[in-house]
């Protein structure tokens, strides 16, 4: 991909965490104008220092807040592309799932998308791309996913719908859905006794994901380029979602 192909000015939302920052150094390298926005006000402001980039600090996922910090943190400048890393993860059957965590899985991940589907029309007004961070498990069922793969699930029909709002503004709204990625997120998973062996061994290429194999992805569907793609979403997880067995 060369240089020139890349968005121009792109704001990464969740720039912090492990996908949000390397997809941040890819454009940095590349060449982009980036905005970055996360809640971790320590790590975000010398992440932003080494990448020449503006920066805002979250202090919350609801849609308004969203909305406005990332109008705030555009400025006057329109944004040609918006990544939204912000994400957690919850494995608990429904019937153990508290309406507290069922209500922060779903204004962290889904709630939050919302906001920056808002803000996307004003602030991209000579169009662009948004790309969303969905799952495997919004479409492959999995124990012990209720409450992650149903919000998960709504930010592909949110990023679909988007795509379909905004077809005539040249935006557009993709989705990537990655299989398990190694990541502070998943590290507390991955460190119980031969969870990351298993991991693997389930995955039909015989790994597990990195921030890396993500984030590559995300950028594809970020660059101008590839402009006649809109409200896709990209598998990323080893084939997981489509297919077992080892050949």
């Amino acid at each position: 991909m060369e240089a020139d192909t890349v968005p121009s000015r792109v704001a990464v939302l969740g720039a912090t965490g492990a996908v949000g920052q390397t997809v941040a150094r890819i454009l940095h390298e590349q060449g982009s104008e980036l905005v970055l926005l996360a809640r971790d006000a320590e790590r975000l402001a010398p992440l932003a220092s080494e990448l020449g980039a503006g920066h805002h600090v979250l202090t919350g996922a609801a849609p308004d807040a969203i909305r406005d910090a990332l109008t705030a943190a555009s400025g006057d400048q329109p944004l040609t592309g918006v990544a939204h890393c912000i994400g957690s993860i919850l494995l608990k059957p429904a019937r153990r799932t508290t309406v507290e965590e069922w209500s922060d899985v779903l204004e962290t991940n889904l709630s939050s998308a919302f906001g920056v589907t808002m803000a996307a029309p004003d602030l991209m007004k000579q169009g662009g791309s948004v790309v969303f961070c969905s799952s495997v498990a919004a479409s492959l069922g999995l124990a012990n996913h209720e409450a992650i793969a149903a919000a998960k699930a709504g930010l592909i029909g949110l990023a679909r719908a988007a795509s379909a709002s905004n077809a005539r503004r040249k935006l557009r709204f993709h989705c990537v859905a990655p299989a398990l990625v190694d990541s502070q997120m998943t590290e507390p998973m991955l460190a119980r006794a031969g969870m990351r062996e298993a991991a693997a061994k389930q995955n039909p290429l015989g790994r597990i994901g990195t921030p890396a194999d993500v984030a590559r992805a995300i950028v594809f569907l970020l660059d101008p380029a590839n402009d006649w793609i809109a409200g896709q979403v990209l598998g990323v997880d080893g084939g997981f979602g489509v297919m077992r067995g080892v050949g």
